[in-house]
């Protein structure tokens, strides 16, 4: 049996390359066109082509999004756009618009077409419509619950992607006019305004918020192995490189130790406090095991708090005085009581000592993100290493 796949969101190259180095098995990444992520950095054809060279060296998969709501107007290049992408050995298309699958099953057999959770697909029917029309993979509504994905699998044999970590829309996915409506900006053309995280004056005391709690499902994995979901996604190409380090990183522990049939209470616990502290909103597993209802949105009283956790980016080492080279993020001082976390899953205990400049000169505190620094530690650490409060 297939291990179950762990689908990460990336911005842009590096935060592609963190993710696969952290665990994720393929990444969906956005191009300069097409994408619903226009506020992104977003990929260049240059750099779909090195993010599929760095992914498939290490034998894992890149996914680019074409799953804008197309108008008259975007259609004079898309095709051309696609031929280009293709041959940058992309793995996979995650499209909404039926008319780009027949065009690159047709084209591009070797290329596989993703139906996007932009379709808002929350049927068996509709599933196997769109297996015969030619679709590999089906990304299903975030609206779809555990009872209904299993039918959809059993009744449709196609591989089956859910979401399992981040945002939720307030309206159904994909068929959001808030932002279009408030601002003029389209979300389902890529330039959500998020309006429904906008605090809206009432007569009462309180603002009012349409705001959702984000999604966590890291209690129901096991749930989703076993009916037989083919690939778990994470929302966030915007999110920042410790989050996705934090957050792929844990839900990689979580994977392979259901697999291994070692996840104890005690490692849960401390990887799920791992995924409550790196992000600023409340969660909640939404509609997976019921209909959601006011306990998973804001509405009033809402509070995002942000933490200051991460402390640094390691980027080298320094071997003359046996240092980490890191790039500063947040305020810590000598004393403090710190981990040490790389890619590759290891993880150190460390107090801080003397706190050092570019130049060897000791510091009393690091006060100035982005400031470079050096730690005395005995061991050269992986690029993309990371340092984080206990």
């Amino acid at each position: 049996m297939d291990k179950i796949e762990l689908l990460a969101p990336a911005g842009d190259l590096e935060r592609l390359k963190v993710n696969l180095l952290y665990g994720a098995d393929s990444v969906y990444i956005g191009g300069e066109n097409y994408s619903l992520r226009a506020n992104a950095i977003n990929f260049t054809l240059d750099e779909i082509k090195e993010g599929c060279e760095f992914a498939h060296k290490l034998g894992k998969k890149v996914f680019l999004t074409l799953n804008i709501v197309f108008h008259n107007e975007d259609m004079e290049d898309v095709f051309n756009y696609i031929d280009k992408v293709v041959k940058c050995n992309i793995d996979a298309f995650i499209v909404s618009d039926a008319f780009i699958i027949s065009y690159i099953k047709k084209n591009y057999p070797q290329v596989e077409v993703h139906l996007s959770t932009q379709n808002s697909t929350t049927n068996y029917e509709a599933v196997n419509y769109f297996k015969e029309e030619g679709v590999d993979r089906v990304v299903l509504a975030r609206e779809v619950g555990k009872k209904e994905i299993a039918e959809i699998i059993e009744k449709t044999g196609i591989d089956v992607e859910v979401f399992i970590h981040g945002a939720m829309c307030t309206c159904f996915s994909g068929r959001c006019a808030l932002s279009n409506y408030v601002t003029n900006r389209d979300a389902n053309r890529g330039g959500c305004a998020q309006v429904c995280r906008f605090a809206f004056a009432c007569e009462e005391e309180k603002d009012f918020t349409l705001a959702t709690k984000d999604l966590n499902m890291a209690k129901y994995i096991k749930d989703l192995i076993e009916i037989g979901v083919k690939s778990l996604k994470i929302e966030g190409r915007m999110r920042s490189l410790y989050y996705l380090a934090t957050v792929i990183g844990s839900y990689r522990r979580i994977i392979d130790s259901i697999y291994e049939d070692n996840l104890t209470t005690e490692e849960f616990s401390l990887l799920e406090e791992r995924l409550k502290r790196v992000a600023n909103r409340e969660t909640s597993s939404h509609y997976f095991l019921r209909e959601a209802d006011w306990t998973d949105q804001y509405y009033t009283g809402r509070v995002e708090v942000s933490n200051q956790d991460y402390l640094g980016l390691v980027t080298g080492y320094d071997e003359e005085n046996k240092c980490l080279i890191l790039i500063e993020r947040n305020y810590f001082k000598p004393g403090d009581k710190v981990e040490i976390f790389t890619p590759k899953g290891d993880s150190y205990d460390y107090v801080v000592d003397k706190i050092y400049d570019e130049d060897m000169n000791e510091l009393e505190v690091a006060r100035h993100p982005e400031q470079i620094l050096k730690l005395k530690f005995p061991l050269k650490l992986d690029k993309y290493s990371m340092l984080r409060l206990l």
